[in-house]
């Protein structure tokens, strides 16, 4: 589907990837875009729309929903990491946390916008996945675990949208500068790039996007005689200065 003239839901609105989407819709020439966030009174980028919308909450979602019947494009991009081994008492409650934002946030979205993007035409879901979807360093255990389950749905959803016509787009990615990233000592992508190959996707008509060379190595990685997410994926974590255990967003 086309920028031009689309109406565009992105959630996690307010920093990182989901800031650099909404700047760059309006620049294709969205006609109106939604800017999701738990606190709205933080969006500060001049042309959107401040929608309070936090994806764990069925009453924000549901709300948004009703206030935003014109939708024809949902950018998926709610997201939190948090760093650390599942295997401490805390880490069971981790991996739900992860699963409640990274996986339950993209689930209570798509079955509320669904019926609107086919009433609207058909429409698109971008949904902002990584290659944790394909590999798991345990650094970022419980993040791996809900990326690779949101990666699942994203497909589930693909093939239940195909009768409505609702493009459904995966977007993989590997270290991107935004907060989450911070304390890594890394080749990082710039947030506008990714959101950029993204689009670029979407307006080709594809099903999925390896949007850097990261995303595109592990991928070429999954089929070789050993594959990539059985070897020691750690080295890139260990030149972390920092990386806070508070959430970190996309």
């Amino acid at each position: 589907m086309l920028l031009k003239d689309a109406v565009v839901l992105v959630t996690g609105a307010n920093r990182g990837i989901g800031l650099a989407f909404a700047e760059i819709a309006l620049a294709r020439g969205a006609r109106k875009v939604y800017a999701g966030a738990r606190d709205p009174s933080k969006m500060t980028l001049a042309g959107v729309v401040p929608l309070r919308l936090d994806v764990t909450s069925a009453a924000d979602v549901a709300q948004a929903a009703t206030a935003c019947k014109d939708v024809t494009l949902v950018v998926n991009n709610a997201g939190v990491a948090w760093s650390g081994s599942v295997l401490v008492p805390e880490g069971a409650q981790a991996v739900r946390d992860h699963l409640e934002i990274n996986l339950f946030g993209i689930l209570r979205i798509s079955q509320s916008f669904a019926p609107i993007l086919g009433a609207n035409g058909g429409g698109a879901f971008l949904n902002v996945l990584s290659v944790a979807s394909w590999i798991n360093s345990g650094f970022l255990n419980a993040y791996a675990v809900s990326k690779s389950a949101a990666w699942s749905l994203t497909n589930g959803l693909r093939n239940e949208l195909r009768a409505q016509g609702t493009q459904v787009l995966a977007l993989h990615m590997g270290f991107v500068d935004t907060d989450m990233t911070s304390g890594l000592d890394v080749p990082k992508a710039s947030p506008q790039s990714i959101a950029s190959a993204a689009f670029d996707a979407l307006e080709a008509g594809e099903s999925e996007v390896l949007a850097d060379e990261r995303a595109r190595e592990i991928k070429r990685g999954l089929t070789t005689e050993i594959p990539v997410y059985v070897k020691d994926q750690m080295a890139a974590y260990r030149g972390a200065t920092s990386l806070s255990d508070t959430p970190s967003k996309h």
